[in-house]
């Protein structure tokens, strides 16, 4: 048994024991009556802040169950500023039976990004829900350091990446806390050079990495993607999970188009805990995950359809796209202490690596740090993490949650890939 192994094994094992202690829950988005209060501070919390966080819960917390205009400030991928800023506009319709969303935001760099969605959500007694989704983005500054574990931080370089996605997706909940979802889409990709606001002088990737097999072809193929996947929730809550668990796995195929390729399958495996203790004072929450591609002879994956590692969702204390191949594990654990009824402290621990072959997985690559959250009943609106990894000390400033599950709710295909 390799080392990489045992350690998926013992991670399972742990989360399966953390699901089953646990009542399944419903989304808060479902039934926000059932929210359970949140745990008081071990320090009174002064006013300004209790102020901020009503004002995020009232404005920020309620996701798609809010109709009308809003602004969307969290669709663009890392790298795209520090700041986006865009119109949206959600509505239900029909006694909730037709969803009905889009909206538009550019970012700090000049990232764009455009997305509409229409879904049925109660189909068959509200256990199927069919819908479709299209996005397109212009990413002007992406970050890659070349393929492997041992690439160096000075072989950073930039490109432009431009997609056009559209996917139509079902999921079946035979249960409220157990999905099973099935989609079938479009991929269009092209690479370009770096663009945008307040470039740096950073070489272009396609001159760095001039043997790569994306920059061998004039044009992008165009892909037919198709995923299958089973996810148990158990959370409280999916914004700002403090109890419960999650298991993930799927199973996609990318099919080239314009000459097979760069045709692949890939599979993910995700699992996730989050055990209150001292009155709810006290979350330790744990995640693991791991994705694997397999390809044909004479196939290979697009560097912008590997999975990266690197950044604020999985190695903390490395720049986002640090690492990147054909597979990925990692392994994050964080222990948040309630300061204040609305702030969080929180110390979290990462591991993982990347490699061409699963066999070769390990958790060579580590960060450690510390942070604080600020967050409502539902969710986490902003949060500030200092960490530390092999390259030196990061500074995150995000308006997430950490360790977001976004592929939970993401419907097309991310590109570049990213946690």
């Amino acid at each position: 048994m390799t080392r990489g192994t045992a350690v998926i094994r013992c991670w399972t094992a742990g989360i399966l024991l953390a699901l089953g202690g646990a009542a399944p829950a419903v989304h808060a988005q479902e039934r926000p009556a059932e929210i359970q209060p949140e745990a008081q501070g071990f320090l009174r919390e002064p006013d300004p802040v209790h102020r901020a966080a009503l004002f995020g819960s009232r404005h920020f917390s309620n996701g798609e169950m809010t109709n009308g205009w809003y602004i969307d400030n969290s669709s663009m991928i890392p790298g795209a500023g520090w700041i986006s800023l865009g119109p949206g506009y959600r509505s239900w319709y029909n006694k909730d039976s037709l969803f009905v969303d889009a909206s538009a935001s550019i970012s700090w760099r000049a990232y764009q990004l455009a997305q509409a969605r229409v879904e049925l959500p109660k189909l068959a007694r509200s256990r199927l829900a069919v819908g479709s989704h299209f996005k397109w983005q212009d990413a002007k500054q992406v970050g890659t350091f070349g393929e492997g574990p041992d690439t160096l931080e000075s072989d950073r370089a930039q490109y432009g990446l431009r997609t056009t996605n559209l996917v139509g997706y079902a999921t079946l909940r035979p249960v409220r806390w157990l999905g099973i979802g099935t989609q079938v889409g479009w991929l269009k990709p092209s690479v370009d050079a770096a663009g945008g606001w307040f470039r740096t002088n950073r070489p272009d990737a396609r001159d760095r990495f001039p043997a790569d097999p994306v920059f061998a072809r004039a044009d992008q193929p165009t892909f037919v993607h198709t995923e299958a996947s089973v996810t148990a929730d158990t959370r409280d809550v999916p914004g700002h999970p403090t109890s419960g668990g999650l298991i993930r796995a799927a199973a996609a195929r990318y099919s080239d188009r314009d000459g097979d390729a760069f045709t692949f399958r890939r599979y993910e495996a995700e699992a996730a805990g989050f055990v209150p203790l001292s009155g709810g004072r006290v979350v330790v929450a744990l995640r693991g995950w791991m994705v694997g591609s397999d390809t044909a002879d004479g196939q290979v994956v697009p560097f912008y359809l590997q999975p990266s590692l690197g950044g604020h969702n999985t190695l903390r204390g490395y720049a986002d796209y640090r690492f990147h191949d054909r597979n990925l594990l990692v392994v994050n654990a964080e222990a948040r202490v309630a300061m204040m009824t609305h702030v969080d402290a929180a110390v979290f621990v990462d591991a993982g690596n990347v490699a061409a072959r699963a066999a070769d997985l390990n958790l060579n690559k580590r960060s450690y740090g510390a942070g604080l959250r600020l967050h409502g009943p539902r969710a986490t609106f902003a949060r500030l993490d200092i960490a530390r990894g092999g390259e030196g000390w990061r500074i995150m400033f995000k308006l997430n949650d950490p360790l977001s599950l976004a592929r939970l709710t993401r419907r097309t295909t991310p590109a570049p890939f990213v946690p």
